[in-house]
């Protein structure tokens, strides 16, 4: 979603680079630049001319750091105001309140309260509020959770139907008493029957309209004054830009939300309404949803944003994804299979599926420091996703025999392959072609006689 705005960033942060010693001179030509990024990134103008304030008053204010360049020095203190404004943490955080912070963010929600804790799911019609009630249901189970949701937009029968199907597809249970009882009965009653399941997290769909209007902002407040939840989360659609700010800042003024869930990042969104909500409305973003898939929905962690935003990768969320996507028992299987030499295309072909668990192949590389950049100068933009479906279908049509050993591939049958693949005899040729360079590696690296300039050889 930030593509572009770390597009421009990286440009500006380079040219800085070239500079021995920081001028003002330098700070406000860089900071043109920022601001120009920022509002191309749809970024409100007062956030951006109050973060071009900011940032211009630390850069000219403060000393160099110690091992820091000049450039580094302002991309630190861009990174430290991206993170303050998505995260709600000022940017001169104690540790005791960075600590707070990080605690709270782990957990995702706030839970104070002995359970059942409340949450109150708002936004506008088309937003992605009930889908996202339910990927936040399944994400609470996976930490452990019991969850129940309740169906209260009482004036779209598709929404209560939908959240049915969904409760029953993720087999999560749904309270709902149709379109003819007033929404806070509904989620009063709702609370009532989790109180007596033992339920730990109560998930309140509201209704949504397609602008803000008074009967609805009237029936949120009236189920937030009976029930008190613990979390009030804005729902907001990535892709509606400047519209977003607007209804956040009612929602924010009329209902108190403390948290947003900014969905729909996965598009062609340009970022800018994530910045632009949080410093408007001063509340955090809370959770991001990635992908149109039930458990595309992520923490969000405002650091790592910021460190992909400047183009410095994530690997902290990059090894988590490899540990959920990764099974622990068959990387040890593996690991034996690549010392004895018996590595074949159906375990190359395993590793390849359990990469695509990870995300697409764009958005692993988008989390590798300086891969994000080098993705975009390969063919397809590096988030070639097509070409994994092809070497796939290579793989799937040859027979097992050939898979177990790919050397006794001739050409006759290297055209049957491509024919049955619908790819082309140079598409199996190259895949071959790598994946025996791949084993000469392995072979090498495990024997100890691969040669790196300027390292040692790897002991046996």
């Amino acid at each position: 979603m930030f593509d572009a705005l770390t597009d421009k960033l990286t440009a500006v942060f380079t040219k800085l680079g070239s500079h021995g010693r920081l001028t003002e001179k330098d700070v406000d030509e860089a900071l043109r630049e920022v601001r120009l990024a920022l509002l191309e990134a749809d970024v409100n103008f007062k956030v951006v001319k109050d973060l071009q304030a900011r940032i211009r008053a630390r850069c000219l204010g403060v000393n160099i750091l110690e091992g820091l360049s000049p450039a580094q020095q302002v991309i630190k203190i861009v990174m430290d105001e991206f993170v303050a404004v998505l995260s709600g943490r000022p940017v001169d955080a104690t540790p005791e309140q960075a600590q707070a912070y990080e605690t709270q963010v782990q957990r995702g929600l706030i839970s104070s309260s002995p359970p059942p804790h409340i949450i109150m799911m708002v936004g506008l019609q088309g937003s992605g509020k009930t889908t996202t009630t339910a990927k936040l249901a399944l994400n609470l189970r996976k930490q452990g959770q019991k969850a129940l949701m309740i169906a209260a937009d009482i004036y779209r029968p598709a929404a209560i139907e939908q959240l049915t199907q969904l409760g029953a597809q993720l087999d999560i249970p749904v309270y709902s008493e149709g379109t003819k009882v007033k929404a806070w009965d509904i989620a009063t009653h709702g609370v009532q029957k989790a109180k007596e399941l033992g339920i730990n997290w109560i998930l309140i769909d509201t209704a949504g309209r397609l602008h803000i209007d008074e009967d609805m902002m009237q029936e949120v407040a009236e189920i937030k004054n009976r029930l008190k939840p613990e979390n009030i989360l804005l729902v907001v659609d990535a892709m509606t830009g400047q519209d977003a700010v607007r209804a956040a800042e009612e929602f924010k003024n009329k209902v108190g939300v403390n948290g947003l869930i900014m969905t729909k990042l996965d598009g062609d969104a340009r970022g800018g309404a994530a910045l632009s909500i949080a410093s408007v409305t001063g509340v955090p973003v809370k959770f991001i949803g990635v992908g149109e898939k039930i458990d595309a929905l992520e923490i969000f962690h405002a650091d790592r944003v910021g460190q992909r935003i400047l183009g410095m990768g994530d690997i902290q969320t990059l090894a988590e994804k490899a540990q959920d996507a990764f099974d622990e028992k068959k990387a040890k299987e593996l690991e034996k299979k690549m010392k004895n030499s018996t590595f074949d295309l159906d375990d190359f072909l395993g590793q390849l599926q359990q990469v695509k668990k990870m995300g697409s192949l764009s958005q692993i590389m988008d989390m590798i420091p300086g891969m994000g950049a080098m993705a975009k100068k390969m063919p397809g933009g590096g988030g070639d996703d097509a070409q994994m479906k092809k070497v796939e279908a290579i793989i799937y049509s040859m027979t097992p025999h050939e898979r177990k050993n790919s050397e006794i591939i001739g050409g006759s049958r290297r055209k049957r392959i491509a024919a049955g693949s619908g790819t082309t005899p140079a598409d199996v040729n190259r895949l071959l072609t790598q994946f025996k360079q791949a084993k000469d590696i392995m072979k090498r690296l495990q024997g100890g006689k691969l040669r790196i300039p300027g390292m040692p050889n790897m002991p046996r």
